[in-house]
């Protein structure tokens, strides 16, 4: 046998299994690159936020700043909402995605026309709003209001779950005086005594007391009443894009993710991520707190869910049903207004 001949043959075709190996990959890096920046027109996306830039947001802020929209062939432009608010901008076509929370956007599913717009991730997975006092005042339990001031958007939703927790926990909602909520800064709202409690999101308001050195007393509403641990925020989508480019609401939600994602595991990084993109100037002043607030944010964005954005439907609904069953929404809006679907898989 010609072992130094049959070492030729052997190089020869090894070299060539190699080439077409290297080939094939080639070709399939080639296709997959063009699968996912083959979106034409519907891989521009506007994306408009419910305020101005906070850490709700990091994570789409994440996803630009370290290229995974631009990974998954998407150009994403991050807007402030219009007065109308960002779901009408939404539901309009003007952006194909948007922030806002369960209990606001209920109305666009309640109207003769409903909105064209569908909730298909939770940018936290619990509430995390409830009401801040000042602290040893007594105002540490629902029952505690009567008698003091709460600070009112003077919102019916509102209303009706602040006499419902103050009623289940024995109090007389009717001896509650109510004011309006013109407050900006929560804390310092309560140290000067222009009102004795205020709904906040502790993620901000709440962590707010502590660096401006005021003591307070603080309670989540979803541990009161289970029912009321709706999604607040959430991700809306406009109906059409879902429809006509499904693949390319997958890829900005499958990029968004990993920013979240990434935020959650380096909260420290993820808000200055955050203060260097805010173009409003609305965070100037406030890296201390944009820094603590994300550390809290780093727990809520996945939390107990099998993944970021995940909506439990028990809960989505529990919450509509609550509202329906006490004729706060016309419409029993159980099963409506929300999907999965367009979550990347895990």
């Amino acid at each position: 046998m010609n072992y130094g001949k049959m070492t030729k043959v052997l190089a020869a075709a090894s070299a060539a299994a190699m080439m077409m190996s290297s080939a094939a990959m080639a070709a399939e890096t080639e296709t997959a690159a063009g699968a996912a920046k083959d979106f034409g027109d519907a891989g521009k996306i506007t994306f408009c936020l419910d305020w101005t830039p906070n850490t709700n947001h990091t994570g789409v802020y994440v996803a630009q700043a370290k290229g995974f929209y631009e990974e998954a062939g998407l150009d994403v432009t991050v807007v402030q909402p219009p007065e109308n608010g960002a779901t009408q901008m939404c539901a309009s076509g003007q952006a194909q995605f948007a922030v806002d929370a369960q209990d606001y956007v209920t109305g666009a599913w309640t109207v003769d026309d409903p909105l064209p717009v569908t909730a298909v991730a939770a940018i936290l997975q619990h509430n995390t709003s409830g009401i801040m006092s000042r602290k040893g005042e007594g105002l540490d339990t629902p029952k505690g209001l009567e008698g003091h001031e709460y600070s009112t958007y003077n919102l019916p939703t509102e209303l009706a779950m602040m006499k419902y927790i103050v009623e289940k926990d024995g109090g007389n909602f009717d001896k509650v005086k109510l004011i309006p909520n013109d407050i900006t800064d929560e804390p310092a709202a309560l140290a000067a005594k222009q009102t004795d409690a205020i709904w906040v999101f502790y993620g901000w308001g709440g962590l707010n007391a502590d660096i401006e050195g005021v003591p307070v007393d603080f309670y989540y509403f979803k541990d009161i009443e289970p029912t009321f641990d709706y999604y607040t925020p959430i991700i809306l989508a406009n109906d059409d894009f879902l429809k006509d480019h499904a693949d390319a609401a997958k890829a900005f939600l499958a990029a968004t993710s990993k920013g979240y994602e990434y935020a959650a595991e380096n909260p420290d990084e993820a808000a200055q991520i955050l203060i260097d993109a805010d173009d409003t100037h609305s965070l100037d002043g406030a890296k201390e707190l944009v820094k603590k607030s994300q550390e809290y944010m780093a727990d809520q964005y996945i939390a107990d869910a099998p993944q970021w954005g995940y909506i439990d439907a028990e809960r989505w609904n529990g919450f509509y049903k609550w509202l329906y069953d006490n004729k706060l929404i016309e419409k029993d809006l159980t099963g409506i207004g929300f999907t999965n679907d367009y979550l990347p898989e895990k």
